[in-house]
């Protein structure tokens, strides 16, 4: 498997993803900046992600990049900082919303923006070749500490966005042991918002686990125990957001895009009446938004090809099921803390609670099996039993469902989804589905199946 995927280069810490990469990493796209160019370096609060921060940090001086150190901020606070101070990119330490023993190196241009497929690509062609790669000893460049407060013009850029847009609600706030930790409740509280926090200690150790955007049910309980008007949950680098409403509702990217982006119809600002969200985004959202004159534009999974396609097609609005939003008014990257903001001014905006906002979406059951592989399967396309058995599903479903068969970008996984009206029978198909590879693939392709 390669190490970039869609979201970065990704790894278990000290065994896939080791300080030689780290180093290795940095040199070579160190060659890419060349010498003379200024890098920022951030990370979250993993164990790990001090000892990979000073590989790359090394690497790239070693190649006469300056290294400016943001130290433990969020990823769109990073984002903030590249754009703010005319930086040619940057490196985010953070394996986003995965275990702590994981960690990852993110990529940014000089917009904040994920690097793209074929630039991660040439970092990893010349990997292997990164002890020879070097400056003479003058053009090494140096390190640059920014001061303590590195992320205090990105917290002072929100409340000076959404002052006075934001009701005093009372919120409380998931902040997984990390990224938010520096900036979630600061904003909030200059906003006049009350806060509480759970999950609010910087440790590395405990990052996302049973906690943050891929574990809310933590938050459900807080907002229903706390009477809270609603909460927010971020995941490890703060880069997504998933909501809970007032009733102690889930609301995913798909509810929040859907929100934010009928507020923009309404104010006319939605460019092209348009709005990204992935293959994985339910067929629920297309259907609601459809109704309200919004079209749907849909690219594979990973925020790097929403943000791609809403530049192509001039979009102001995308996003992921997961909880990725980008708002392109304000940043090109996804940010949980804005988007939390967003909705919280689009619920002053509309005299509405987000419970009464997120109504009319009305969504298809989905349904979503595992299949852990030995090794990763790039084309499930060559599987011709299941190739026959997708195209029965999609005519027996016709345009009240969907199948999407994928592989994991980050996991040896083949994922098999299948979306439609009735629970009982999408979960029919998804187990032919599933039966379909394991008849293929035979005992030494499959782990076993997880779901």
């Amino acid at each position: 498997m390669a190490l970039f995927g869609t979201d970065g280069a990704r790894g278990v810490a000290n065994r896939e993803l080791t300080v030689e990469m780290a180093l290795a990493i940095g040199k070579s796209a160190g060659a890419l900046w060349g010498p003379g160019t200024r890098v920022v370096v951030a990370r979250d609060t993993r164990t790990s992600s001090g000892m990979l921060e000073a590989g790359v940090a090394a690497g790239l001086t070693a190649l006469g990049v300056e290294v400016e150190m943001a130290g433990m901020v969020p990823t769109p606070a990073l984002a903030y900082l590249i754009k703010s101070t005319a930086a040619d990119g940057g490196a985010m330490i953070s394996a986003s919303h995965n275990p702590p023993r994981y960690n990852g190196i993110k990529l940014l241009d000089g917009l904040g923006r994920k690097w793209p497929p074929e630039r991660e690509a040439a970092v990893e062609a010349s990997m292997e070749d990164a002890a020879q790669l070097s400056v003479e000893p003058e053009q090494i460049a140096p390190i640059r500490h920014l001061e303590d407060d590195a992320v205090l013009g990105y917290r002072q850029f929100l409340v000076q966005n959404f002052w006075g847009r934001i009701d005093p609600l009372n919120v409380v706030v998931d902040l997984a042991h990390g990224a938010a930790i520096s900036t979630a409740v600061p904003v909030l509280e200059a906003l006049g918002v009350k806060v509480s926090a759970i999950h609010a200690e910087e440790c590395g150790e405990r990052i996302n686990q049973a906690s943050g955007a891929t574990h809310p049910e933590a938050l459900q309980h807080a907002v229903r125990e706390r009477n809270a008007d609603l909460g927010f949950a971020f995941d490890g680098d703060a880069d997504r957001l998933i909501a809970v409403d007032e009733q102690g509702h889930i609301v995913d990217g798909d509810a929040v895009l859907y929100v934010l982006a009928c507020g923009l119809k309404r104010r006319g600002e939605l460019a092209g009446g348009q709005v990204v969200a992935t293959v994985m985004s339910n067929l629920g959202l297309e259907r609601a938004l459809a109704a309200e004159g919004i079209r749907l534009a849909r690219t594979p999974v990973g925020d790097r090809w929403v943000a791609e396609r809403m530049q192509e097609i001039g979009a102001v609005l995308g996003g992921e099921q997961s909880g990725h939003v980008i708002l392109k008014q304000w940043l090109e990257t996804g940010d949980g803390l804005l988007t939390a903001l967003a909705v919280m001014a689009e619920m002053r905006s509309s005299r509405h609670s987000l419970a009464e906002l997120t109504a009319p979406l009305e969504r298809y059951p989905q349904v979503l099996h595992n299949v852990r592989l030995t090794t990763p399967l790039e084309d499930w396309s060559r599987l011709a039993r299941l190739k026959q058995r997708v195209a029965e599903a999609e005519r027996d479903l016709g345009s009240d469902g969907r199948v999407l068969i994928r592989p994991s970008g980050t996991e040896p996984l083949l994922r098999v989804m299948v979306e439609g009206r009735d629970r009982e029978h999408i979960e029919t198909w998804a187990r032919r589905l599933v039966q379909s590879v394991e008849e293929e693939l035979g005992a030494r392709g499959i782990q076993t199946p997880t779901v």
